[in-house]
């Protein structure tokens, strides 16, 4: 299925859900924050948050500093 992943054209399996997402992207054990449709998933549902034909994801790392 064809989503947008911040902003780009991004194909996903059709059972995709928010936690596949992140391990296909390899960011499983990063700082993160995902927006689905303009709302943030909170972590605890990530396994649960199925994603679907057209949805809008923005995927942002925290980064640290001083």
């Amino acid at each position: 299925m064809r989503v947008s992943l911040n902003g780009e054209n991004f194909n996903l399996p059709l059972d995709a859900t928010v936690e596949r997402l992140i391990e296909l992207l390899g960011l499983s054990n990063r700082r993160i924050a995902v927006e689905l449709n303009q709302d943030i998933v909170p972590r605890s549902l990530y396994s649960i948050t199925e994603i679907c034909e057209g949805d809008r994801l923005e995927v942002v790392h925290a980064i640290g500093g001083g």
